[in-house]
């Protein structure tokens, strides 16, 4: 089963690493006003906020709630992005391009261990039916790995960060994508945990009942499940751990499979959706 550090592995301590600055003023929610707008309180007055995570976030996003607004630099209806919420001493980052930022920023300073001397080739390459985030010319093992790169920011039991807090069928048929071509390529799907002082990273059912099989299936077809930590300090972007335990559930240990039969359309050729998604023969590394 091809997944990051399990979470009986001994952590390593070490001090987060800086990856990038982003300034920010303090603010306080009034109100969501759809998926992209909140409604904040700053020192000037109300004003509105541009938030960048399409996720319910009901750990962070309620009324009175503190957070983090960045100015933007060039203001439309929105005149701040909300980046983050305050989560103890130190922020949980939300806003998920953001996130992708700080994962270049760790990839091109090599601070990836699963990703060691890894470069981007392409953003937003296509797989089948489906666009990824990344793909990465590696050199170590060589050759090509396509990422896509999901965010994590639902505190569950045990400190852990889950994904996802709400259905996500977008993110199902990527996986499924992702399975089918697993002979012919790398994969990987890395999960960004940004809360502070995230354990592990765990899939969240009671979000997506189909999840937790899902990915548990993915790992078993030889794609990489990944996950990283990091967090945001009111002034910078911290990495805290790049290869944050994993903790999978054992296949099989769900009813996933009646679940995504109803979740999803049937598949256009014969067999169940399992069997038609089962993987692509290995054909060597896929050209750019």
């Amino acid at each position: 089963m091809a997944c990051g550090r399990t979470a009986g592995a001994r952590m390593s301590r070490q001090r987060p690493v800086p990856l990038l600055e982003v300034s920010s003023v303090p603010c306080r929610v009034i109100e969501r006003l759809n998926r992209f707008v909140v409604r904040v309180e700053l020192q000037g007055g109300a004003s509105l906020a541009h938030l960048n995570n399409t996720g319910r976030l009901l750990d962070y996003l309620r009324p009175g709630a503190s957070a983090y607004c960045s100015p933007r630099t060039a203001p439309g209806r929105t005149g701040y992005r909300l980046i983050a919420f305050a989560d103890g001493e130190a922020a949980a980052l939300v806003d998920t391009s953001l996130q992708m930022r700080a994962f270049e920023a760790a990839l091109a300073e090599d601070l990836i261990p699963w990703a060691p001397a890894c470069s981007i080739a392409r953003r937003s390459p296509r797989l089948g039916g489906s666009v990824l985030d990344y793909l990465l010319e590696c050199a170590h093992p060589p050759g090509l790995a396509y990422v896509e790169v999901k965010s994590a920011v639902l505190r569950g039991p045990g400190g852990a960060a889950m994904y996802p807090d709400c259905p996500t069928e977008r993110g199902r048929r990527q996986l499924l994508e992702m399975i089918r071509h697993s002979r012919s390529a790398r994969m990987i799907v890395a999960f960004i945990a940004a809360l502070p002082g995230a354990a592990a990273f765990r899939p969240n059912a009671l979000g997506d009942p189909v999840m937790p099989e899902l990915l548990a299936r993915a790992a078993s077809a030889g794609v990489e499940i990944r996950a990283l930590s990091m967090h945001y300090d009111g002034r910078r972007i911290l990495l805290d751990d790049p290869d944050l335990p994993v903790e999978l559930q054992r296949l099989g240990a769900s009813p996933a499979r009646k679940s995504l039969s109803r979740a999803l359309p049937p598949a256009p050729w014969s067999g169940s959706l399992w069997s038609a998604w089962s993987p692509a023969p290995r054909t060597g590394s896929p050209s750019r």
